[in-house]
């Protein structure tokens, strides 16, 4: 018998309702505000994110270490091309560093790395 339906991937930022938006557009997700500190959004069938605000928050740097990463995400899609646009539309940055062909590597709102990948 498992202890809990689903886990829920909360991220620091320093302003969460700026990446519920972003994750909600990308995502088709719900938007759910719990409060000014902790926004998150939910798939219909239970998948969510959330985002909480941290006053000191450091944007990770990547590929370097210097501020770990910690984690990312990776989002699969069928085309590359037409998700990055999209991606990029929403307010992520394309990083500099690209190390592979079959995905690509951007920085959501707040700086945590984003893998769109091929299905």
């Amino acid at each position: 018998m498992a202890i809990a339906r689903f886990p829920v991937v909360v991220l620091d930022c320093p302003d969460p309702k700026t990446l519920a938006e972003f994750y909600s557009a990308l995502l088709e997700w719900k938007i759910e505000r719990n409060d000014d500190d902790w926004w998150s959004v939910r798939a219909e069938y239970g998948d969510s994110l959330a985002f909480q605000k941290v006053d000191s928050y450091r944007a990770p740097q990547w590929p370097g270490q210097d501020v770990p990463q910690q984690m990312h995400l990776d989002v699969v899609v069928e085309d590359l091309d037409t998700a990055e646009a999209a991606v990029l539309e929403l307010g992520a940055t394309k990083h500099e560093h690209q190390p592979g062909t079959t995905f690509r590597v951007f920085l959501d709102p707040a700086g945590h790395p984003l893998c769109l990948c091929l299905d």
